[in-house]
């Protein structure tokens, strides 16, 4: 298994039940083929730079899930027939990018911890 970043634009979905319907069969898909759904972000409705197929704009949905290497075409097919997904794009995300980022997001973290820490018993040591 190995993990994807998918991002889905679903056009003319205004509601929040209809879209959350839509949402819920695009990523049974993922699931009927065997994958795990990791995390999923609704990222917002957001005008198309041009319009495309007469739609203005469309729906923006982030899905990072598991999956077999050896069935992402079948799922990038199957995506095609389901009438609620405008456009997908399915990425797979690097390992080791993403150990990289932790690392450098860790490292940021700490510097603030201290910078925070060091700025506190400044404070003190001025208000004494």
């Amino acid at each position: 298994m190995k993990k994807y970043d998918a991002l889905y634009i679903f056009a003319g979905q205004a509601k929040d039940d209809v879209l959350e319907n839509a949402i819920a069969k695009a990523v049974a898909e993922i699931t009927r083929l065997g994958g795990n759904i990791l995390s999923q972000e609704v990222l917002g409705k957001r005008v198309f730079e041009r319009p495309m197929q007469k739609r203005e704009s469309g729906v923006y949905v982030a899905v990072r899930f598991e999956f077999d290497p050896a069935s992402v075409r079948e799922l990038v097919n199957r995506y095609r027939l389901v009438e609620e997904v405008f456009r997908v794009r399915i990425l797979a995300v690097d390992e080791r990018r993403e150990a990289k980022l932790a690392a450098q997001a860790e490292a940021t973290a700490k510097r603030a911890a201290l910078k925070a820490e060091k700025e506190a018993a400044e404070a003190a040591a001025t208000a004494e």
